[in-house]
């Protein structure tokens, strides 16, 4: 012996070429195989000591696993001064038996898993069971639960001048896997005990789960053990998870499908995703009046495939916005971009900012495309700052690269010391601000319109007239009657022409307060309208007079 672990041998000076050390780590545990009892005739050994040995029977294979390599090892130990000669007979018996001796070599004992040893330090290793029985034990072990003697009076060990032990509070840390060998006075790993794969000493070895861990003034070691998301540790801790859970397994549900079923719900999908991308390429509404199930009309897309769940055609929306957003980001690339952004109310009442970005693309060309709407909480400055980090940051944008904004002239967006133009130039000083020329036009307009006297009169009497005309259902429906009486009127004569996307149902609509455009909208349906108009306003003069 000239270590704790290794130990010498002492030959004759003939056998001076053989290497006399061998480590500890070279003995294995041997299970006893009545089939490993053999006749042995004398041995005739030479002046030299040396004899003729034969190699007769393959008594083990093994495949040895180097990184993405399996090389395949056979050991021919089993020589001529252990087995009597054979006849030919005899030697095609024995081959046919090799074939069938991996099997056979780890007898088939029925394996009490009641009486499995619970401390970890006393298992035998897990590869050491019969191929066919190690699952049963897998299992068995993470149903029996893990070792962990909370109570136990866990012993001191000297590092250096200080005296250190394994400290409880691990097992409620580390709850899913650490286990405590009281024989032993280390922890071990039972996810990487059933699990972790034979690799030898790669990737840390099998400090957890051979010899044990017992180094307790290097708790890190521990977290170095569990690693990344991929590492050996997470991977077997995976697949416990996985056996204890195989019913409700994604694999075993999938393949409990017959063929024939996974065709049909590939062409359903399929289906799906079709009507889904020409609704939104035709910009139809998915959502109708009345949904429920004794409806006459559903929809268009229930209507269409009643089978589909609504949260399903959301997720199918969503998946397509985030493929246009990230066509749209990759389009952009590294280029420099500016944005455009206006705040309004939904129909539900709430706060919303439209982000829309310009850019030069690689042909030169200037493309405007609209990111999304971001719900804000609050208007003011601060808070619409912070909405467009939070959208930069998802999509991958820097504000560094940001050379423009474009806003309305409201103090929130363009205040020269808390405006939302002010904030971003302090933090960039390249992203010059330009007031939105639409909004110059608006303001403009607008300005124009109130110091004229007889334009300011036209918009107020077109407002009374709406409001009036506007003011109830049935002089709704009046209006639309007398409008559809007089298109089919100048059908008849020859002043209208019919025609796709001609002759269109319109309605007065009252002008928005901060777009000139909705003003024109209104005059136009007026002059359309004008002489159904007329006929209301005389009707609803007759009832007032009478």
């Amino acid at each position: 012996m000239i270590g704790p672990v290794a130990y010498r041998l002492t030959l004759p000076p003939e056998l001076s070429n053989v290497h006399n050390v061998f480590h500890v780590s070279m003995l294995r545990r041997y299970l006893r195989d009545p089939e490993h009892v053999v006749d042995y005739e004398n041995l005739e050994v030479q002046e030299d000591l040396s004899y003729e040995e034969q190699p007769v029977q393959i008594l083990d294979r093994r495949d040895q696993i180097i990184r993405n390599k399996t090389i395949p090892l056979f050991f021919q130990t089993v020589m001529e001064k252990y087995f009597k000669r054979k006849s030919k007979l005899e030697s095609s018996l024995s081959q046919e038996k090799d074939d069938n001796y991996s099997s056979a070599k780890q007898s088939r004992i029925e394996i009490n898993l009641v009486d499995l040893p619970a401390d970890p330090g006393l298992r035998p290793r897990i590869m050491d069971y019969n191929a066919n029985d190690r699952d049963r034990i897998r299992k068995a072990y993470l149903q029996k639960g893990l070792c962990q003697p909370r109570d136990h009076n866990f012993p001191q060990k000297s590092f250096g001048q200080k005296l250190r032990r394994f400290n409880q509070a691990w097992f409620s840390e580390f709850p899913n896997w650490l286990e405590y060998s009281v024989p032993k006075d280390a922890a071990f790993c039972l996810c990487c005990y059933l699990f972790k794969p034979d690799i030898g000493n790669q990737a840390g070895g099998d400090s957890v789960v051979g010899e044990g861990f017992s180094n307790w003034k290097k708790k890190e070691k521990i977290h170095t053990h569990v690693g990344g998301p991929n590492s050996a540790h997470n991977q077997a801790l995976s697949k416990c998870q996985d056996l204890l859970n195989q019913n409700q397994h994604i694999e075993t549900i999938f393949f409990k499908q017959s063929d024939q079923a996974r065709i049909e719900y590939q062409t359903r999908l399929n289906s799906s995703v079709d009507c889904v991308k020409f609704f939104l390429r035709q910009g139809l509404a998915f959502r109708g009046h009345d949904e429920f199930e004794n409806s006459s009309n559903q929809g268009n897309f229930l209507e269409l495939l009643k089978f589909l769940a609504d949260h399903i055609q959301k997720d199918i929306v969503n998946v397509a916005a985030f493929e246009t957003i990230n066509v749209i980001i990759r389009d952009l690339g590294d280029a420099l971009f500016c944005i455009l952004i206006d705040e309004a109310r939904n129909i539900s009442i709430k706060e919303q900012m439209v982000v829309v970005i310009r850019y030069v693309d690689k042909k030169g060309q200037v493309i405007e495309r609209f990111l999304g709407i971001e719900h804000v909480a609050n208007t003011n400055a601060l808070s619409l700052k912070q909405a467009i980090e939070n959208l930069f940051f998802r999509l991958g944008l820097s504000i560094f690269r940001l050379r423009g904004q474009g806003y309305d002239g409201a103090s929130n967006m363009q205040g020269e010391f808390n405006g939302l133009k002010t904030l971003i130039l302090k933090e960039n000083p390249c992203a010059y601000y330009v007031h939105c020329f639409a909004h110059q036009l608006q303001l403009a307009l607008v300005a124009v319109a109130k110091n004229h006297n007889q334009i300011a009169l036209l918009f107020t009497l077109v407002s009374n007239v709406v409001n009036v005309v506007g003011a109830s259902c049935k002089c709704r429906d009046i209006i639309r009657e007398k409008q559809a009486a007089k298109v089919v009127e100048a059908l008849n004569t020859g002043e209208l022409f019919s025609g796709q996307d001609l002759n269109q149902g319109t309605n007065l609509k009252h002008a928005g307060d901060t777009r000139w455009g909705s003003h024109y909208g209104t005059l136009v349906n007026l002059a359309s309208m004008f002489s159904a108009v007329i006929d209301v306003l005389e009707m609803i003069s007759e009832d007032g007079s009478n």
